[in-house]
């Protein structure tokens, strides 16, 4: 069973749905109990990640998320929620994050051509860095959803495939048994719910 966990920011029921579609049961839950007892989590978010962080803090969610990680429970962060996994965001201030993986999250005004609109809104191709459990039903160059004006930077020992947008933005991310993607699977049609399905089949380490 996998857990999508709910603080209040996500898209929580089209996850729910992708996972269905795929054959696999998903509940979204606040209850760590529940959390505990699945085999996968999902962290989701949508949303700046100041308030994201206080409401995962808040609820108590953060320490769990924490925990399960530390046993080996494969772990997604999607969107906003790849974000969180990191050390810290710069996102209006600076933030702490989860510090599962490191870097941080910065803004791709930064970095990308002044002239392109923000957030960066939709289908990217995705540029295999190496290896990912996440993609052994993908090839170099299937494209995924984006919507996101920030990204992780600093993480070039855990990223796992960018997307051009004037500049290479970081895409995914993967380091034990933690995983992140800034684009949204369940927004991804067939290539995203066959990240799922990978996901899905990732064993506990």
């Amino acid at each position: 069973m996998i857990a999508i966990i709910d603080y209040g920011v996500g898209n929580l029921f089209s996850l729910k749905s992708s996972f269905a579609a795929i054959g696999q049961e998903a509940v979204v839950t606040s209850d760590p109990a529940v959390i505990r007892s699945a085999d996968r989590l999902i962290l989701p978010g949508v949303g700046a990640f100041g308030d994201a962080a206080k409401k995962l803090a808040d609820s108590g969610m953060a320490d769990v998320v924490r925990r399960e990680a530390a046993q080996g429970k494969p772990l997604m962060g999607i969107c906003l929620g790849m974000q969180l996994l990191f050390d810290k965001s710069y996102e209006y201030g600076e933030h702490e994050g989860l510090g599962l993986i490191h870097g941080s999250v910065r803004p791709i005004a930064e970095v990308i051509d002044p002239e392109l609109k923000i957030p960066h809104i939709g289908w990217n191709a995705l540029i295999m860095k190496k290896p990912s459990a996440l993609y052994k039903y993908l090839a170099d160059g299937d494209c995924v959803y984006f919507v996101h004006s920030y990204y992780a930077a600093d993480c070039e020992a855990s990223t796992t495939a960018t997307a051009e947008y004037s500049a290479e933005l970081t895409a995914s991310v993967e380091s034990g048994n933690v995983y992140g993607c800034q684009f949204h699977p369940e927004k991804s049609g067939e290539v995203g719910l066959k990240i799922l399905k990978a996901f899905c089949e990732i064993e506990n380490i």
